[in-house]
């Protein structure tokens, strides 16, 4: 069963992800002041600061209520602070989640760290909390983001349309895609090992 009171920690020899705590706001707050391209396809914008501070504000809020669980992501090979990502919309009872609200610092971008958590995050979330099926969502113009996902292995399902409005008031449809817990035990896991030399 999935404690949101406890301190999960999920790490490999690449990164460690740790619960995103308040304090975390110095560690992560000069990405939002130098790199706010960031936010660019995000629902909830972190930019400025103050912005920011409530980004994290709703994340807490989220895992009080028993709806999200953030992480702060760690490189160990930088030994960098390199960004964040979460569970969120939790159903225990349905057996599913979703992953998303992942970003990650320039420096970071094209590295393989989105893989390492990734594979982190989708074993805990399939081996350990015994999920189902796992969500991704994405603006369906952010081809990077959704490149990303159909590496590790989603399967498109379709697209939501009309679903938000983006930070230049257009209008944004949204990319849904999702791994289910077969696919994981059958091909995901060991495709994501042996491409990325995740182990």
């Amino acid at each position: 069963m999935f404690d949101f009171k406890k301190d999960y920690i999920l790490e490999n020899d690449f990164v460690k992800l740790s619960p995103l705590l308040p304090e975390d706001f110095d560690k992560l707050v000069h990405f939002t002041t130098n790199e706010p391209e960031l936010w660019k396809y995000s629902f909830i914008q972190a930019n400025p600061a103050k912005d920011f501070k409530k980004y994290l504000n709703l994340t807490f809020e989220g895992r009080e209520n028993k709806k999200e669980y953030a992480f702060i992501v760690y490189d160990k090979l930088k030994n960098k602070f390199a960004g964040s990502t979460r569970f969120y919309d939790i159903q225990i009872e349905n057996a599913t989640l979703q992953l998303g609200y992942t970003w990650y610092g320039k420096e970071f971008q094209g590295t393989g760290i989105n893989n390492h958590c990734k594979y982190l995050l989708l074993e805990f979330a399939f081996e350990f909390l015994q999920m189902e099926r796992v969500e991704f969502r994405a603006d369906s113009q952010n081809e990077r983001s959704i490149a990303a996902m159909k590496k590790l292995g989603c399967k498109e399902e379709g697209i939501l349309r009309n679903t938000g409005k983006r930070p230049d008031e257009t209008r944004r449809d949204t990319l849904v895609l999702s791994i289910l817990k077969n696919e994981w035990k059958d091909t995901v896991k060991k495709a994501i090992k042996i491409n990325h030399n995740i182990y």
